[in-house]
């Protein structure tokens, strides 16, 4: 398995995009086989560089996060990455997970610091554990042996109040700490990713690449219900065609497979060095917006 970075280094050396799916932990073992033995070998078919698997709040779904990991990069030969957060962890229980991460031989992690668990609104952070993703990246670094990459908000983070740029020179101390690359939080306004990363690589001075996370909208509620948790908006002409939309998964579907297929086009005319799908488990979507982009292999 290979290391991230390499992997960026690779492709920005053959003028090509790198292409990583998201998925998170199913509830059922039904839904682990689903996902590993019918979604993942769909998704190949669209030639990922690799893969990331969540970590649920409050670090519930540890052992079920590097499980598929373990099984992604062993039955399908695929990189993938694990994230962790800082929730509900002292600094050695975080340890004692990164042990068996590297037991496992992945060799990627998304430091996080993660969303309160049980929906709430305040972090509060564990005794003797981390208070900021910064300080994972930290402790990780001084482990050694992994390639790091963290979260990047083009609309800030939620919990910020402070505003964007606040944020954003939070992930410049992501970044001082060790970490390799970002994935951006999904957006939907293309302005708000140009911002960010004109912001943070040309007043910052970042230089790690830097991917913006899509999501292709299949559902209008769900979508509505993402965007209210994470922060995120939806502009008004998109808010105002999933309103014409309704109920029609079918149409919303179809109509996000040709909205973030737009929106990828125009990020890949301005060089961004790869985008990062928020699969939802589902390989279809995914699948026709990298045909339509003709990255495919």
């Amino acid at each position: 398995m290979q290391y991230i970075r390499d992997i960026h280094a690779a492709k920005r050396e053959a003028k090509r995009p790198v292409l990583s799916f998201e998925f998170f932990p199913p509830k059922t073992e039904e839904g682990d086989q689903n996902l590993l033995q019918k979604t993942i070998p769909a998704l190949l078919q669209a030639g990922p560089d690799y893969c990331s698997v969540t970590y649920g709040a409050g670090g519930g779904t540890r052992d079920k996060t590097l499980m598929i990991v373990d099984r992604i990069q062993r039955e399908h030969n695929l990189t993938a990455m694990a994230h962790l957060t800082c929730v509900n962890a002292t600094r050695e229980q975080i340890g004692e997970v990164v042990a068996q991460i590297r037991s496992l031989g992945i060799k990627n992690i998304l430091a996080l610091r993660g969303d309160p668990p049980g929906g709430g609104s305040v972090f509060k952070k564990t005794e003797g554990g981390f208070e900021f993703a910064a300080e994972l990246v930290r402790y990780i670094r001084e482990l050694d042996g992994f390639c790091i990459g963290v979260a990047g908000f083009p609309e800030g983070h939620i919990a910020c109040t402070a505003g964007r740029q606040a944020d954003w020179h939070h992930l410049k101390e992501k970044v001082d700490q060790g970490a390799e690359f970002v994935l951006t939080q999904l957006f939907f306004d293309n302005a708000d990713f140009f911002a960010f990363s004109d912001y943070v690589v040309n007043k910052l001075k970042v230089t790690v690449p830097i991917c913006p996370g899509i999501i292709p909208i299949m559902s209008a509620s769900q979508i509505k219900r993402f965007t209210t948790m994470c922060g995120a908006s939806l502009p008004k002409p998109l808010l105002a065609r999933l309103e014409e939309l309704g109920d029609d998964d079918q149409s919303v579907t179809e109509f996000g497979i040709e909205y973030a297929t737009r929106q990828c086009h125009e990020l890949l005319r301005a060089g961004v060095p790869g985008i990062h799908f928020y699969t939802l488990n589902k390989a279809d979507a995914t699948v026709r917006i990298v045909k339509n982009l003709g990255l495919a292999r």
